[in-house]
């Protein structure tokens, strides 16, 4: 776990990890940005099941973290939006606001992401884009847990496809409609 600020509510989460026998690996406070990272090589390389991580807003933390390869990390203000990253989404670094979560809204997020698994039929959606989007830059796949140090170019250049171009920029194949219901439709910028 790793918060640009040592609040209540992030020692409330650590206590009561701690309390129900969860080992709790807690880095100092620092930059956002840093924080995201480190949290998120150490899931990316084994060396943590799960991570949570925190900033004012918990965006910050939430985008650093996804800019390590292997990192699905999610943003949720509730407990019903953890599940739904955990169980759809695959999510494996939880990302959570100091400014807007309670101790107790925190627990609760906490408590529903690490009991909810990913769902067999749903777990490949986010791997498959993973893997395009290694294609489409040349690097070799990674894997979750794969180590950060293991693959092509530093942690900053692994960002660079954005630039090159990929499926998101110019004409995206999710432009046809998204998988919500209620006429929704999602479009890649």
């Amino acid at each position: 776990m790793g918060a640009d600020d040592r609040s209540a509510m992030v020692e409330r989460v650590v206590e009561d990890l701690r309390a129900a026998g969860h080992e709790v690996e807690v880095l100092p406070v620092g930059e956002w940005v840093a924080i995201g990272r480190r949290v998120g090589e150490r899931v990316a390389n084994g060396a943590a099941d799960i991570g949570i991580v925190g900033c004012w807003t918990g965006t910050g933390v939430s985008i650093a973290a996804n800019k390590v390869p292997g990192v699905r990390a999610a943003l949720c203000g509730d407990a019903v939006t953890a599940i739904g990253a955990r169980r759809w989404n695959d999510a494996n670094v939880l990302a959570l606001s100091l400014r807007a979560t309670s101790s107790a809204v925190a627990g609760e997020i906490v408590a529903a992401f690490l009991v909810t698994g990913p769902d067999a039929a749903t777990a490949g959606d986010i791997a498959g884009i993973e893997a395009e989007r290694d294609a489409l830059s040349g690097r070799s796949p990674r894997r979750p847990g794969a180590s950060a140090a293991s693959g092509s170019g530093d942690w900053l250049g692994q960002v660079s496809w954005i630039r090159r171009g990929s499926r998101w920029s110019g004409g995206s194949r999710w432009s046809g409609g998204s998988r919500w219901s209620g006429g929704s439709r999602l479009r890649a910028p």
